[in-house]
């Protein structure tokens, strides 16, 4: 049955290699089940509904593109995006939780509405590569400075804005441990560094009495206190329209790059470099991205933790099932993320900022006119706390450089609408 729903033989591959890949893509990715969490605590939200609703929503994004899509990706809350929601979109802006997970599950519907109608090819396409490059970069550079913030290794100046944290504080010293030894495994290429460091540090915190033990395993926490909690009147409210602007342009950028890019390690693109079943996915990933909103957490993405998988060999929805099924599994390990505290997870979020850092080195930094919106799109992100920001000035700079540098033809219809929707927001909302 397995052979015949996956297509095993046809793929190369068997049923326990594709058991394998998906412990190895678990490994990988099972930080988000502390981390999520702990970031959208940062909004008002209680953690323990949260950890249900990041498993369970892991659960059944991947799952549906296991089953659906046949594609050996797996699913999660994203990073980058939990971030925005909690300290921009709540603590920056002002907006309750609930209207930002009405924003979450308002861009999920669209995201839906451009997978099922094909315009999303136009949106991805007309999208200058610099920008999508610059985008990565940026939520990257916004994750370290969170990082940086929860070890203590930054702090706020009146003179200077940001200035050096107390180095002898044991949270910074935690911090850099478990920095070091997660970027050490992964450089060995060990199966679950990110999750084996945060398990290292929060072990010897309690050891040391800097951290509280609360357990291992218990009955799942209630989700009552974040299921179907979203507010989407409130976000219809004019306020939040670039928010869901952001979300959508983000989720949308970040899944069709995963899926490309883990696809494409994994040789599964066809002879044109195109995706087959793509719409599947990518209507796999959108409606995650619902489910997610109604259970309590922020936008699911696919996952580039998932070429962890493929590297062992898996190659089919299969292995997405089988992460589907650890993280419902994961569900009875609470107490364990209760006793995670945030110093445990900061070096998490400062590796995954270094990765996605990475993208500024592809610019084409001898034109101007590609490299400078860009770099104001990524610096504008961490400097003012705000992705949504960043992506807004990316989009006007890109325009204005083009405009002023004769250039007109060159900015393609779609950024020059997204370029005056943002101004206008600045403008007048």
């Amino acid at each position: 049955m397995l052979d015949r729903w996956f297509q095993l033989r046809e793929s190369g591959s068997d049923v326990r290699t594709e058991c394998l890949a998906g412990l190895a893509t678990f490994l990988a990715m099972a930080y988000i089940m502390f981390v999520n969490p702990e970031i959208l605590a940062a909004a008002g939200m209680p953690r323990d509904a949260v950890f249900v609703a990041t498993c369970v929503a892991a659960a059944i994004g991947s799952a549906v593109m296991g089953l659906y899509a046949n594609y050996p990706i797996a699913l999660a809350p994203g990073m980058g995006l939990n971030a925005y929601f909690a300290y921009s979109v709540v603590q920056g802006m002002g907006f309750s939780w609930q209207a930002a997970l009405g924003a979450v599950f308002l861009s999920g519907c669209l995201f839906v509405a451009v997978s099922l109608f094909r315009v999303r090819e136009w949106i991805v396409d007309a999208i200058p590569h610099s920008l999508k490059l610059a985008i990565s970069a940026g939520i990257g550079l916004f994750l370290a400075v969170i990082g940086f913030k929860n070890a203590g290794l930054i702090t706020a100046n009146p003179a200077t804005l940001v200035g050096l944290g107390d180095l002898h504080a044991p949270s910074v010293l935690y911090a850099a441990a478990g920095l070091l030894l997660i970027v050490g495994l992964e450089a060995r290429r060990v199966r679950g560094g990110i999750i084996i460091g945060i398990l290292v540090v929060t072990l010897a915190a309690i050891v040391c009495g800097h951290a509280t033990f609360s357990g291992v395993f218990a009955l799942p926490p209630s989700p009552l206190p974040t299921l179907l909690q979203l507010d989407i009147s409130a976000a219809i409210d004019a306020g939040l329209v670039t928010v869901v602007l952001t979300f959508f342009l983000v989720e949308l950028f970040d899944a069709t790059g995963t899926l490309i890019g883990v696809s494409h390690r994994a040789g599964l693109l066809d002879a044109q470099g195109r995706l087959p079943r793509l719409r599947r996915a990518l209507l796999a990933d959108s409606s995650a991205i619902v489910a997610g909103a109604a259970l309590g957490t922020s936008s699911t993405t696919a996952y580039i933790e998932s070429a962890a998988g493929t590297a062992v060999g898996g190659r089919t929805g299969l292995t997405a099932l089988v992460v589907a099924l650890l993280f419902l599994a994961a569900l009875f390990l609470s107490p364990l993320a209760a006793s995670v505290p945030p110093f445990a997870t900061a070096p998490a979020l400062i590796y995954v900022a270094i990765l996605m850092a990475r993208g500024l080195a592809e610019l084409a930094w001898e034109d101007l006119t590609e490299a400078a919106p860009a770099v104001i799109c990524a610096l504008a992100m961490p400097l003012t706390f705000s992705i949504a920001h960043g992506i807004a000035f990316g989009f006007i700079a890109y325009a204005g450089i083009k405009l002023f540098a004769g250039r007109w033809r060159d900015i393609p219809p779609a950024v020059a609408v997204i370029a005056l929707v943002f101004v206008a927001k600045f403008a007048w909302i």
